[in-house]
Protein backbone atom coordinates (compact mmCIF):
# COMPACT_ATOMS: atom_id res chain seq x y z
CA UNK A 1 0.00 0.00 0.00
CA UNK A 2 0.92 3.48 -0.66
CA UNK A 3 -1.23 5.22 1.81
CA UNK A 4 1.72 6.99 4.22
CA UNK A 5 0.46 8.47 7.51
CA UNK A 6 -0.73 11.92 8.12
CA UNK A 7 1.64 14.51 8.52
CA UNK A 8 1.60 14.62 12.13
CA UNK A 9 0.84 10.99 12.01
CA UNK A 10 3.68 10.05 9.28
CA UNK A 11 6.23 12.53 11.11
CA UNK A 12 5.81 10.33 14.11
CA UNK A 13 6.40 7.26 11.88
CA UNK A 14 9.80 8.90 10.59
CA UNK A 15 10.83 9.53 14.22
CA UNK A 16 10.25 6.14 15.72
CA UNK A 17 12.20 4.43 12.89
CA UNK A 18 14.57 7.42 11.71
CA UNK A 19 14.58 9.25 15.03
CA UNK A 20 12.47 12.00 13.38
CA UNK A 21 13.75 12.88 10.20
CA UNK A 22 -32.04 -3.79 3.89
CA UNK A 23 -33.25 -6.63 2.03
CA UNK A 24 -31.83 -10.05 1.39
CA UNK A 25 -31.28 -11.10 -2.26
CA UNK A 26 -30.51 -8.02 -3.92
CA UNK A 27 -28.95 -7.80 -7.19
CA UNK A 28 -26.27 -6.94 -9.13
CA UNK A 29 -27.39 -3.43 -11.32
CA UNK A 30 -30.92 -3.37 -9.76
CA UNK A 31 -31.99 0.28 -10.26
CA UNK A 32 -32.77 2.10 -7.04
CA UNK A 33 -33.74 5.85 -8.88
CA UNK A 34 -35.25 4.41 -12.36
CA UNK A 35 -34.22 7.93 -14.10
CA UNK A 36 -32.01 11.06 -13.22
CA UNK A 37 -32.82 13.17 -10.77
CA UNK A 38 -35.61 15.90 -11.82
CA UNK A 39 -32.98 18.69 -11.54
CA UNK A 40 -30.76 20.40 -13.51
CA UNK A 41 -27.18 18.79 -13.88
CA UNK A 42 -24.80 20.62 -11.45
CA UNK A 43 -22.02 21.72 -13.44
CA UNK A 44 -18.81 19.35 -13.80
CA UNK A 45 -21.12 16.62 -12.47
CA UNK A 46 -23.12 13.12 -13.54
CA UNK A 47 -26.08 11.39 -12.21
CA UNK A 48 -25.06 8.31 -10.17
CA UNK A 49 -28.23 6.36 -10.90
CA UNK A 50 -28.03 4.24 -7.48
CA UNK A 51 -28.92 0.39 -7.29
CA UNK A 52 -27.78 -2.84 -5.59
CA UNK A 53 -24.34 -3.95 -6.04
CA UNK A 54 -22.02 -6.33 -4.27
CA UNK A 55 -19.23 -4.22 -2.38
CA UNK A 56 -15.93 -5.39 -1.38
CA UNK A 57 -14.35 -8.31 -2.73
CA UNK A 58 -13.70 -12.13 -2.19
CA UNK A 59 -10.81 -12.59 -4.68
CA UNK A 60 -7.99 -14.66 -2.86
CA UNK A 61 -5.78 -11.64 -4.11
CA UNK A 62 -7.93 -8.82 -2.63
CA UNK A 63 -6.72 -7.28 0.89
CA UNK A 64 -8.46 -8.28 4.05
CA UNK A 65 -9.99 -5.16 4.41
CA UNK A 66 -11.80 -5.60 1.65
CA UNK A 67 -13.36 -8.81 2.48
CA UNK A 68 -16.32 -10.24 2.46
CA UNK A 69 -18.27 -9.20 -0.79
CA UNK A 70 -21.50 -7.78 0.49
CA UNK A 71 -24.43 -6.52 -0.20
CA UNK A 72 -25.37 -2.69 -0.56
CA UNK A 73 -27.73 -0.47 -2.18
CA UNK A 74 -27.21 3.48 -2.86
CA UNK A 75 -29.91 5.97 -3.35
CA UNK A 76 -28.94 8.32 -6.57
CA UNK A 77 -26.52 11.08 -6.43
CA UNK A 78 -24.42 13.55 -7.88
CA UNK A 79 -20.48 13.18 -8.43
CA UNK A 80 -18.21 15.21 -9.49
CA UNK A 81 -16.74 14.76 -12.97
CA UNK A 82 -13.45 14.48 -12.13
CA UNK A 83 -11.16 15.08 -9.14
CA UNK A 84 -11.16 19.07 -7.39
CA UNK A 85 -8.23 20.53 -9.70
CA UNK A 86 -5.71 23.41 -8.42
CA UNK A 87 -7.87 26.22 -10.46
CA UNK A 88 -10.88 24.85 -8.52
CA UNK A 89 -9.11 24.81 -5.44
CA UNK A 90 -7.48 27.84 -6.46
CA UNK A 91 -10.65 29.26 -6.08
CA UNK A 92 -12.24 28.47 -3.19
CA UNK A 93 -9.23 29.76 -1.28
CA UNK A 94 -9.16 33.01 -2.99
CA UNK A 95 -12.73 33.23 -2.18
CA UNK A 96 -12.59 32.34 1.74
CA UNK A 97 -8.60 32.49 2.70
CA UNK A 98 -8.94 28.91 4.07
CA UNK A 99 -5.44 28.07 5.33
CA UNK A 100 -4.90 23.89 4.41
CA UNK A 101 -3.54 21.62 7.30
CA UNK A 102 -0.39 21.59 5.23
CA UNK A 103 -0.10 25.16 5.85
CA UNK A 104 -0.13 24.91 9.44
CA UNK A 105 2.42 24.00 11.94
CA UNK A 106 2.22 20.15 13.47
CA UNK A 107 -0.18 20.35 16.63
CA UNK A 108 2.18 18.03 19.05
CA UNK A 109 -0.83 17.52 21.85
CA UNK A 110 -2.69 16.22 19.17
CA UNK A 111 0.34 14.28 17.30
CA UNK A 112 1.41 12.44 20.38
CA UNK A 113 -2.36 11.03 20.66
CA UNK A 114 -1.23 8.87 17.91
CA UNK A 115 1.71 7.68 19.15
CA UNK A 116 3.04 5.15 21.76
CA UNK A 117 3.41 6.29 25.32
CA UNK A 118 6.33 8.15 25.97
CA UNK A 119 7.20 8.84 22.71
CA UNK A 120 9.88 11.98 23.01
CA UNK A 121 8.39 15.49 21.20
CA UNK A 122 10.42 16.13 18.05
CA UNK A 123 12.71 19.12 17.94
CA UNK A 124 10.41 22.17 16.96
CA UNK A 125 11.82 22.83 13.85
CA UNK A 126 10.52 19.45 12.40
CA UNK A 127 7.27 20.87 13.67
CA UNK A 128 7.03 23.02 11.37
CA UNK A 129 4.29 23.62 8.42
CA UNK A 130 4.58 20.74 5.47
CA UNK A 131 3.32 17.68 4.04
CA UNK A 132 4.51 14.29 2.92
CA UNK A 133 6.57 14.33 -0.51
CA UNK A 134 6.92 10.85 -2.49
CA UNK A 135 10.57 10.47 -3.17
CA UNK A 136 12.28 7.65 -5.85
CA UNK A 137 14.30 5.26 -3.57
CA UNK A 138 17.70 5.08 -5.02
CA UNK A 139 17.67 1.39 -5.06
CA UNK A 140 15.24 -1.74 -4.03
CA UNK A 141 14.07 -0.82 -0.36
CA UNK A 142 11.74 -2.99 1.96
CA UNK A 143 8.14 -2.52 1.04
CA UNK A 144 7.11 -3.03 4.24
CA UNK A 145 9.24 0.56 5.49
CA UNK A 146 7.21 3.80 4.29
CA UNK A 147 10.20 6.02 5.00
CA UNK A 148 12.58 4.10 2.03
CA UNK A 149 9.95 6.36 -0.50
CA UNK A 150 7.83 9.20 1.21
CA UNK A 151 9.86 12.09 3.14
CA UNK A 152 8.71 14.84 5.64
CA UNK A 153 9.58 18.17 3.36
CA UNK A 154 8.42 21.52 5.31
CA UNK A 155 7.28 24.16 2.92
CA UNK A 156 5.19 21.00 0.92
CA UNK A 157 1.66 22.16 0.29
CA UNK A 158 -1.37 22.27 -2.24
CA UNK A 159 0.67 25.35 -4.27
CA UNK A 160 4.19 24.08 -3.43
CA UNK A 161 3.42 20.11 -4.24
CA UNK A 162 7.11 18.82 -4.34
CA UNK A 163 8.38 21.76 -1.39
CA UNK A 164 9.67 25.20 -1.42
CA UNK A 165 10.65 26.10 -4.70
CA UNK A 166 8.29 24.10 -6.75
CA UNK A 167 4.72 25.08 -8.14
CA UNK A 168 1.86 24.19 -9.78
CA UNK A 169 1.91 27.43 -12.33
CA UNK A 170 0.72 25.76 -15.96
CA UNK A 171 -0.88 22.82 -14.16
CA UNK A 172 -4.20 24.23 -13.88
CA UNK A 173 -5.92 20.56 -14.46
CA UNK A 174 -3.90 18.58 -12.44
CA UNK A 175 -5.97 17.40 -9.57
CA UNK A 176 -4.83 18.79 -6.31
CA UNK A 177 -3.07 16.91 -3.72
CA UNK A 178 -1.70 17.25 -0.31
CA UNK A 179 -4.85 18.05 0.96
CA UNK A 180 -6.11 16.66 4.29
CA UNK A 181 -9.53 15.31 4.90
CA UNK A 182 -10.46 18.57 6.35
CA UNK A 183 -9.85 20.37 3.72
CA UNK A 184 -11.62 18.62 1.32
CA UNK A 185 -14.94 18.91 3.32
CA UNK A 186 -14.28 22.79 3.92
CA UNK A 187 -13.99 22.63 -0.03
CA UNK A 188 -17.24 20.62 -0.43
CA UNK A 189 -19.08 22.76 2.10
CA UNK A 190 -18.03 25.89 0.22
CA UNK A 191 -18.95 24.42 -2.86
CA UNK A 192 -22.12 23.40 -1.58
CA UNK A 193 -21.61 19.47 -2.03
CA UNK A 194 -20.12 17.15 0.55
CA UNK A 195 -17.45 14.42 -0.07
CA UNK A 196 -19.32 10.65 -0.94
CA UNK A 197 -19.63 7.87 1.34
CA UNK A 198 -17.44 4.70 0.46
CA UNK A 199 -20.43 3.05 -0.57
CA UNK A 200 -21.45 5.69 -3.37
CA UNK A 201 -17.70 5.88 -4.01
CA UNK A 202 -17.50 2.19 -4.86
CA UNK A 203 -20.97 2.20 -6.92
CA UNK A 204 -19.70 4.86 -8.57
CA UNK A 205 -16.22 3.74 -9.60
CA UNK A 206 -17.88 0.47 -11.01
CA UNK A 207 -19.67 2.46 -13.94
CA UNK A 208 -22.60 0.07 -13.91
CA UNK A 209 -20.16 -3.13 -14.90
CA UNK A 210 -20.59 -5.68 -12.10
CA UNK A 211 -17.84 -8.43 -11.29
CA UNK A 212 -15.16 -7.38 -13.19
CA UNK A 213 -12.13 -6.74 -11.72
CA UNK A 214 -11.32 -3.17 -12.97
CA UNK A 215 -14.01 -0.44 -13.64
CA UNK A 216 -13.25 -1.24 -17.14
CA UNK A 217 -13.36 -4.80 -17.31
CA UNK A 218 -10.89 -7.34 -16.17
CA UNK A 219 -7.59 -6.85 -18.67
CA UNK A 220 -5.27 -4.38 -16.99
CA UNK A 221 -4.77 -2.87 -20.48
CA UNK A 222 -7.18 -4.28 -23.03
CA UNK A 223 -5.67 -4.21 -26.35
CA UNK A 224 -2.37 -2.92 -25.25
CA UNK A 225 -4.55 0.63 -24.04
CA UNK A 226 -3.52 1.94 -21.09
CA UNK A 227 -6.93 2.94 -18.95
CA UNK A 228 -5.24 4.46 -15.63
CA UNK A 229 -2.44 6.35 -14.21
CA UNK A 230 -0.01 3.73 -12.47
CA UNK A 231 3.32 2.73 -11.84
CA UNK A 232 4.79 0.47 -14.21
CA UNK A 233 8.62 -0.48 -13.77
CA UNK A 234 10.40 -1.41 -10.22
CA UNK A 235 8.48 0.78 -7.27
CA UNK A 236 9.49 2.80 -5.74
CA UNK A 237 12.60 2.90 -7.94
CA UNK A 238 11.41 4.23 -11.42
CA UNK A 239 8.60 4.86 -13.08
CA UNK A 240 9.03 4.21 -16.56
CA UNK A 241 5.59 6.12 -17.68
CA UNK A 242 4.65 3.33 -19.93
CA UNK A 243 1.18 5.15 -19.68
CA UNK A 244 2.72 8.43 -20.61
CA UNK A 245 2.72 10.04 -17.21
CA UNK A 246 5.22 9.73 -14.55
CA UNK A 247 3.64 11.72 -11.46
CA UNK A 248 0.46 13.01 -10.90
CA UNK A 249 -1.57 13.25 -14.31
CA UNK A 250 -4.29 16.49 -15.98
CA UNK A 251 -7.54 15.05 -15.29
CA UNK A 252 -9.43 13.55 -17.60
CA UNK A 253 -6.24 12.29 -19.20
CA UNK A 254 -8.12 8.62 -19.41
CA UNK A 255 -11.27 7.41 -20.62
CA UNK A 256 -14.20 7.69 -18.18
CA UNK A 257 -15.86 4.89 -17.00
CA UNK A 258 -19.54 4.25 -17.83
CA UNK A 259 -21.18 6.81 -15.63
CA UNK A 260 -18.57 9.16 -17.19
CA UNK A 261 -16.30 9.98 -14.32
CA UNK A 262 -12.88 10.58 -14.71
CA UNK A 263 -9.87 8.51 -13.03
CA UNK A 264 -11.84 6.70 -10.51
CA UNK A 265 -9.18 4.29 -10.53
CA UNK A 266 -5.00 5.64 -10.07
CA UNK A 267 -3.73 9.30 -10.04
CA UNK A 268 -4.64 10.28 -6.92
CA UNK A 269 -6.33 8.67 -4.16
CA UNK A 270 -10.35 10.01 -3.08
CA UNK A 271 -11.12 11.09 0.27
CA UNK A 272 -14.71 9.65 1.29
CA UNK A 273 -16.82 10.87 3.95
CA UNK A 274 -16.28 7.22 6.00
CA UNK A 275 -14.69 6.72 9.37
CA UNK A 276 -12.06 3.59 8.23
CA UNK A 277 -12.44 0.60 10.39
CA UNK A 278 -9.94 -2.48 8.99
CA UNK A 279 -12.87 -5.02 10.00
CA UNK A 280 -16.05 -3.35 8.70
CA UNK A 281 -17.17 -5.32 5.95
CA UNK A 282 -17.35 -8.24 8.64
CA UNK A 283 -18.89 -6.38 10.98
CA UNK A 284 -21.59 -5.75 8.79
CA UNK A 285 -21.64 -8.59 5.92
CA UNK A 286 -24.41 -10.76 8.17
CA UNK A 287 -26.90 -7.94 7.89
CA UNK A 288 -28.42 -8.54 4.40
CA UNK A 289 -28.39 -5.93 1.54
CA UNK A 290 -27.62 -2.55 3.20
CA UNK A 291 -29.50 0.85 2.58
CA UNK A 292 -27.17 3.81 2.16
CA UNK A 293 -24.88 2.83 4.33
CA UNK A 294 -23.15 5.66 6.21
CA UNK A 295 -19.51 3.85 7.41
CA UNK A 296 -18.88 2.75 10.82
CA UNK A 297 -19.12 5.11 13.80
CA UNK A 298 -15.65 5.22 14.89
CA UNK A 299 -12.13 3.86 13.72
CA UNK A 300 -10.12 0.92 14.09
CA UNK A 301 -7.12 -0.38 11.58
CA UNK A 302 -5.36 -4.22 13.20
CA UNK A 303 -1.78 -2.83 11.90
CA UNK A 304 -2.43 0.87 13.32
CA UNK A 305 -4.77 0.64 16.19
CA UNK A 306 -3.75 4.13 17.74
CA UNK A 307 -4.37 5.99 14.84
CA UNK A 308 -7.82 7.12 13.65
CA UNK A 309 -8.35 6.99 9.69
CA UNK A 310 -10.85 7.87 7.09
CA UNK A 311 -11.33 6.24 3.71
CA UNK A 312 -9.76 6.61 0.98
CA UNK A 313 -10.35 5.15 -2.36
CA UNK A 314 -9.19 4.51 -5.67
CA UNK A 315 -5.28 4.03 -5.88
CA UNK A 316 -2.83 6.14 -7.50
CA UNK A 317 0.05 6.89 -9.48
CA UNK A 318 2.04 4.94 -7.12
CA UNK A 319 -0.12 1.82 -7.38
CA UNK A 320 1.06 -1.07 -9.33
CA UNK A 321 0.12 -5.16 -9.52
CA UNK A 322 3.35 -6.03 -7.29
CA UNK A 323 2.67 -3.98 -4.60
CA UNK A 324 -0.90 -3.09 -4.22
CA UNK A 325 -3.10 -2.61 -7.15
CA UNK A 326 -5.45 -0.30 -5.36
CA UNK A 327 -6.64 1.20 -8.55
CA UNK A 328 -9.42 -1.75 -8.62
CA UNK A 329 -12.88 -0.23 -7.26
CA UNK A 330 -12.88 -2.68 -4.09
CA UNK A 331 -9.74 -1.67 -2.99
CA UNK A 332 -9.70 0.74 0.54
CA UNK A 333 -7.61 2.23 2.44
CA UNK A 334 -7.23 4.34 6.09
CA UNK A 335 -5.75 7.24 6.30
CA UNK A 336 -5.71 9.96 9.19
CA UNK A 337 -7.55 12.83 8.62
CA UNK A 338 -4.26 15.32 9.60
CA UNK A 339 -2.88 13.93 5.94
CA UNK A 340 -1.50 15.71 3.11
CA UNK A 341 1.08 13.81 0.69
CA UNK A 342 1.47 13.85 -2.65
CA UNK A 343 -0.57 11.72 -3.91
CA UNK A 344 -4.16 12.24 -2.14
CA UNK A 345 -6.87 14.20 -3.69
CA UNK A 346 -10.67 14.26 -3.86
CA UNK A 347 -13.82 14.59 -5.52
CA UNK A 348 -17.34 15.50 -4.14
CA UNK A 349 -20.65 14.52 -4.57
CA UNK A 350 -24.06 16.03 -3.87
CA UNK A 351 -27.45 14.31 -2.91
CA UNK A 352 -30.44 15.01 -5.52
CA UNK A 353 -32.37 17.80 -4.26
Amino acid sequence: MHTPRSPGSMLAHLACTLVVAGALGCADGAPASHAAASESAPPGMRWIPGGEFTMGSDDPTAHPNERPAHRVRVDGFWMDETAVTNAEFARFVAATGYVTVAERAVDWEQLKQDLPPGTPKPPDADLAPGSLVFTPARERVPLSDLSGWWRWQQGACWKHPAGPGSTIDGQPEHPVVHVAWDDAVAYATWAGKRLPTEAEWEFAARGGRYGTRFAWGDELRPGGKPMANIWSGTFPVEDTAEDGFAGVAPVRSFPPNGYGLYEMGGNVWNWCSDWFRSDAFARRSASGCLENPPGPRDSWDATDPLAKKRVIKGGSYLCCASYCESYRPSARRGTPPDTGSSHVGFRCARSAQ
